[in-house]
């Protein structure tokens, strides 16, 4: 364990779907050791804390087939369809409780079949008194956020249990909490950290997208026009199909890529978003990129890019970093949003900056 805390850093998770079930067969695989244990991670030590020192101790879900078992087993049931990397996860000793529903849950989600949808269970709700107790029994230090996109009403729930209960809220959905003011503002007032909002996933479409407009910037290319469009066949591509839910997430995306930009493009010059449901894709995500833009002498060039990746255990190496980063700045006394984290692993942080200013920040948060 870690020679800051004996107990390690404990962990409790809202959403037990498929970025929780890579992330949970993500801290049995780091466990094992072997000549390749730090393929895949950013970090293997990152403020005196590895993967070993990371325990789920406390978990919530709407779904039947989850609620009541052992966290190490709810991980593997349906609707969840990402890759098994790790088939020998040992039972956590958490309990996957009944979560509340609030707007966690699309009425589109229904017209699915069983093994792709949520089938909500009939057990009783909690309230914020009944998440409250059991994050502070658990001595949780990290609450992270896995909930559907959309889910306003149901990540408000949980931010609001993380301030009371005092414990590090890690945002990973396009809800924006840590980049809310008002939010942020809650959070430094309380004492308790924030890292949010929006996982940017290790080598992912969004993270692409940034890099090589941050390039066209550098190399004296003018971006005229993009787009990227994603397909995929997981719950989260699922939910997204109904668009209502989609807001929050289409800002986060296409910020992240405007931010980074020379000049923000015209709205009709750039498509950021979710694309599609295929439902034979299961977690696997798609991305089709293309650019457009405007060289020496004003000569045209085009470039497109396909990407294709698990969505799941994409992020999963991220999160393990934001959990060893909240916790490391609750150690060291700090409060509301933690902009270092958040610029380098979020779509929507508080501060946007580019990812080469974001990865030297970072560095120097974790160096203290």
């Amino acid at each position: 364990m870690s020679l800051h805390d004996p107990k390690g850093i404990n962990v409790a998770i809202v959403g037990v779907g498929n970025c929780a079930s890579s992330l949970v067969q993500g801290l049995a695989y780091y466990q094992n050791g072997g000549a390749n244990e730090q393929i895949g991670l950013m970090h293997w030590d990152l403020g005196g804390y590895r993967p070993i020192d990371i325990k789920v101790v406390a978990a919530w879900d709407v779904d039947r087939r989850k609620v009541g078992k052992d966290v190490g087993a709810a991980i593997f049931e349906k609707p969840n369809c990402t890759a098994i990397f790790c088939d020998h996860v040992p039972e956590s000793g958490a309990t996957v409780e009944m979560g509340k529903i609030l707007d966690g849950y699309s009425d589109h989600m229904a017209e699915f079949p069983d093994d792709r949808t949520f089938l909500l269970s009939d057990a009783a709700e909690p309230t914020k008194d009944d998440v409250v107790r059991r994050l502070r029994e658990t001595e949780t230090d990290v609450l992270l956020n896995y909930l559907p996109v959309g889910s306003q009403q149901a990540t408000e729930f949980y931010a609001e249990c993380a301030l009371e209960a005092g414990v590090a809220f890690v945002n990973n959905i396009p809800v924006f909490i840590a980049s809310n003011e008002a939010w942020a503002e809650r959070f430094r007032k309380a004492g308790v950290p924030i890292i949010g909002d929006d996982i940017k996933a290790q080598l992912g479409a969004t993270i692409v997208h940034r890099v090589l407009t941050d390039l066209f910037h550098k190399r004296g290319v003018k971006l005229a026009r993009t787009y990227q469009l994603n397909t995929g066949g997981n719950t989260d591509f699922l939910n997204m199909s109904n668009k209502s839910r989609l807001a929050s997430k289409k800002v986060s995306k296409t910020e992240a890529v405007q931010s980074v930009a020379e000049h923000r493009l015209d709205d009709e010059n750039i498509h950021v978003g979710p694309s599609d449901y295929v439902a034979w894709q299961n977690d696997n995500k798609v991305c089709f990129l293309r650019m457009e833009g405007e060289m020496f002498g004003g000569v045209p060039m085009n470039i497109e890019l396909r990407l294709s990746v698990e969505d799941s255990p994409n992020s999963a190496g991220v999160a393990i970093d934001m959990i060893r980063c909240a916790k490391v700045a609750k150690e060291r006394g700090m409060s509301g949003p933690i902009y270092p984290a958040a610029a380098y692993f979020c779509k929507h942080p508080p501060r946007q900056i580019t990812d080469d200013e974001a990865y030297e920040q970072l560095e120097a948060f974790i160096r203290g």
